[in-house]
């Protein structure tokens, strides 16, 4: 055993996936076949479906066995094999979701924690989430939970029409599918997105955005605004360090701009591996040639947590660089979170530089918005508000 272990390190460290540790060296050096993107676990799913079961949707069957057609890992499963997403599963040539209802987070969050700086600020989101995701991010700060089965971690009882009551009780304006990778518990987002809506509350997904463009529309009719987070702007980046591949992600971002979501984006400049400002300036520029230069990119500074702790965090300065290389390429809104003290969460008038809303971490100090518009030159201001009298 401690052969293969020192083997695993060796290999791990000659391709440049020392970062991974020995659980990801198994899976990237030997091919581990009880995980493969596209494959996903074999014979993992529980013996019997629970409550917390549902059937599934978008996928294709071919005897017993069937194709998942939610996400870009369209993983090819067997009887009783789960998806490399962990949340779907396979009994009887059918596939199932496990992630029905079965919350491992609800909390009561500010919206500017998503981040969203441009949709009903200061306003209250009822947070959930389920355990699993469909990436393998080395740095995620959710990892006890994203990288679970929905059966492992701590379960609240939540149904949809359970949460569109719960947020109702604490008066919240939306809803936020966040802390793991919403995408992939799609039917229950879905469900609970419709009844939120006819019921006048709002839906907010914060994702990483690896999701199938059917799958994806279908969502769009329901959901009113999207943090996506985009990991870098390299394709290689994405296959090496998430285990997926970008251009789905872009696709998402075109499809939520077609579909009229509200829609900012956050990109984490992780110390040595996507801090990159000149990156951060070319997508910037992508950003505003497909969504428009008012989008709201969020730049977030890396701590050290999960398989990366062996990495500063990112320097001030090239967080500070990289937001001036987004301004350059034409953006009107860049903000830099997880950096306390500093002026870059606040919102200034894209037409005369009025202080529109200034914040303090997740706290709104101040906001001087008049019906989404400017006080001092009346402009329209890009994002979703409440109305404010002036």
């Amino acid at each position: 055993m401690s052969s293969r272990r020192q083997f695993l390190k060796r290999s791990a460290s000659a391709i440049g996936l020392g970062w991974v540790g020995l659980e990801g060296a198994n899976e990237f050096v030997l091919g581990n076949v009880d995980r493969v993107p596209g494959t996903g676990f074999r014979g993992d799913a529980p013996a019997s479906l629970d409550r917390f079961s549902h059937p599934a949707t978008f996928y294709d069957a071919n005897g017993m066995s069937v194709t998942c057609r939610l996400c870009p890992h369209e993983c090819v499963l067997g009887n009783d094999d789960r998806g490399f997403c962990r949340a779907r599963v396979v009994k009887d040539g059918a596939l199932y979701t496990v992630a029905y209802g079965n919350l491992c987070a609800l909390n009561v969050d500010p919206i500017e924690k998503k981040p969203l700086y441009h949709f009903l600020p200061e306003s209250r989101a009822v947070s959930i989430a389920m355990g699993g995701c469909n990436l393998r991010c080395p740095n995620c700060q959710n990892w006890e939970i994203s990288q679970a089965r929905p059966g492992d971690v701590k379960r609240y009882e939540v149904m949809p029409d359970d949460l569109v009551r719960y947020t109702k009780e604490r008066a919240a304006p939306s809803i936020a599918y966040t802390y793991t990778e919403p995408m992939i518990y799609h039917e229950y987002v879905r469900d609970a997105a419709s009844q939120a809506r006819a019921s006048g509350i709002r839906n907010v997904l914060v994702t990483a955005g690896y999701i199938n463009e059917k799958p994806l529309r279908e969502l769009c009719r329901v959901i009113d605004a999207v943090t996506l987070d985009v990991k870098a702007f390299r394709e290689e980046f994405y296959r090496r360090v998430s285990g997926a591949t970008m251009r789905p992600v872009l696709r998402t971002l075109e499809v939520l701009r077609e579909e009229g979501v509200w829609t900012e984006v956050s990109f984490l400049m992780v110390t040595d591996l996507s801090d990159d400002p000149a990156e951060v300036g070319r997508f910037a520029g992508w950003v505003v040639r497909e969504l428009g230069a008012d989008t709201p990119l969020h730049l977030l500074r890396f701590y050290p947590q999960h398989k990366l702790t062996q990495l500063p965090p990112t320097p001030i300065a090239t967080l500070f660089e990289a937001r001036q290389r987004a301004k350059d390429a034409g953006l009107n809104f860049v903000y830099l979170g997880n950096v306390p003290g500093d002026d870059a969460g606040r919102t200034l008038c894209p037409y005369d530089g009025t202080l529109l809303i200034e914040r303090q971490g997740y706290h709104v100090v101040q906001n001087r918005l008049v019906d989404g518009a400017c006080p001092t030159c009346g402009r329209k201001v890009a994002g979703v508000y409440a109305k404010r009298e002036g």
